[in-house]
Order: C-alpha cells, then structure tokens, then sequence
C-alpha cells in the first residue's frame, strides 16, 4: 500500500466533508502540520470541529481557519493568542469547549484505546464539572470524561519510513501521537521519508499501523510563538 502523497492538497483529497471532526497535533506552534491546515484551508470545507490544544495565532496555524469561518468548535485546552478566536468566541461566532490540558491528552489517548470514557479528579466542583457525572472512590471525588475520536487527524513528525512509521523530532512529538492514535483516517506531514528499515525499531515513536497518508513539507516555517531577548 503506497502511503505517500505528492502534496498536502492530494493528501486530504476525497477525506474532507462539512462537518467533521478534526484532531490536529501540536503545542503552541511547536510541531503543527503547517501545510496540510493550510490545505485543509484551501478545501473550503466549513462546520468543522477541531480538537487541538489550542487554535494557533492569528494567520497562522489554526487560525487561519478561524479567519475563514471553516471552524464551528474548538475543543481546546489555550486559546490565549489568538485574538480573533476572542472575537468570534465572544460574538457567540465559535462554539469552545474548554478541557484541561491533561484531561485533553487522555480523551485522545482514550480514544485511540477504545476506552469510552474514564474518571479523573480534575475539574471536580468546578465549570468543567457541570453537566458530567461525577463518583466518589476512596473518599475522593472524580469528573467522568467522555474520550475523543474524531473522523480525521492532521499530525506533524519529523521522520516517517515508507511504511508511515513515525519519529517525532524532542517535544514537536507533544498531542501528535495522541491526535493519529485517536483518528479514524491520519494524515501526517513530515520533513523526510525513509526507507523501511532505516529507523531502529526502538526508535519508532509511532507504529505506522496509525498511519494511512504521508506528505513531505522539507522546510516548514517553524514560527517561534513569543521570541524573548536579553540585552
């Protein structure tokens, strides 16, 4: 089976309809897959759902989809930087479903594992409570969080073989491996592809079981979020 596609463009071709769900990888701007939301973009498919940690800057990353009005709902942990997600959010525009930063890593994590939902004491008399069931166990309170899976996963990774095996580049790995694991269909973006073979089997951090398309985008734009110097 050839996984690999000529571009970003080719690999989302006949996968995205109005209306799906879409788990996308990254932290901040560290190990997004820069070309295929652009592409994904470039689709004009609108009503989506997007679950990431958060939504990008203005102009770039997820916030491109902001500006054209192709997301419905975050699912999102940050959303600080971005000042048009605060507009559209505010305006009653964008839908956002707010999720601790761990509880998010383990509905994906969940998700991937088949597990419908778990317990967690996160959020418990809070906001993120309401609405959920909650349990004691051991004289301590928990929250039940649905797990996530979602139609499609848009995933960075530094490396991939033919085979879609996956090695992240340091902590560019961050939701990557959970966003593939969670999705039904996983597209990743890459800066080089391999031969099978090449990678040390003990290095692979992500089987390419997970994996069904795979693009090249040799020299991504890699933004640095909030440059700081010393004088």
């Amino acid at each position: 089976m050839n996984k690999i596609y000529t571009s970003a463009a080719a690999a989302l071709d006949g996968l995205v309809e109005n209306g799906m769900t879409l788990a996308v990888g990254g932290f901040g701007l560290c190990g997004i897959p820069e070309a295929l939301i652009e592409a994904l973009r470039d689709t004009g498919k609108k009503q989506l759902t997007v679950i990431s940690n958060n939504a990008g800057v203005d102009g770039f990353g997820l916030g491109k989809l902001l500006e054209t009005r192709q997301i419905k709902k975050m699912i999102s942990s940050y959303v600080g930087e971005n000042k048009e997600f605060e507009r559209q959010y505010l305006a009653g525009e964008l839908e956002l479903e707010f999720t601790p930063q761990g509880t998010l890593a383990e509905k994906l994590r969940a998700g991937g594992a088949g597990i419908p939902a778990f317990f967690t004491k996160t959020g418990y008399g809070t906001l993120v409570a309401e609405g959920k069931e909650t349990r004691e166990f051991d004289g301590e309170h928990y929250v039940m969080e649905r797990s996530l899976v979602a139609d499609i996963g848009l995933v960075k990774a530094w490396k991939a073989d033919k085979s879609g095996n996956l090695m992240f580049n340091k902590t560019a790995r961050n939701f990557n491996p959970l966003a593939a694991m969670a999705s039904k269909v996983c597209v990743v973006e890459v800066e080089e592809i391999v031969e099978v073979g090449t990678f040390d089997p003990d290095h692979v951090h992500l089987p390419g079981i997970y994996v069904q398309r795979i693009v090249v985008n040799a020299n991504p734009e890699k933004r640095i979020e909030q440059r700081t110097l010393r004088s």
